[in-house]
């Protein structure tokens, strides 16, 4: 996945959290969860581009 895709992506699951008005926690937990998963990723990418930029 893309930075790009990684990034929209947690963007939409953190607005789907901020306005569900009814949501189990266990769901709350999987989509907090793979959010963190997405950011993390973009994190990486980004750290593996300013280490290419580097050299």
């Amino acid at each position: 996945m893309t930075y790009d895709e990684s990034i929209q992506k947690a963007e939409a699951i953190i607005t789907q959290l901020e306005q569900a008005e009814a949501i189990s926690m266990e769901e709350y937990k999987r989509m907090a969860a793979e959010a963190t998963a997405l950011l993390k990723q973009c994190k990486s990418l980004l750290a593996e581009m300013h280490e290419d930029m580097s050299v």
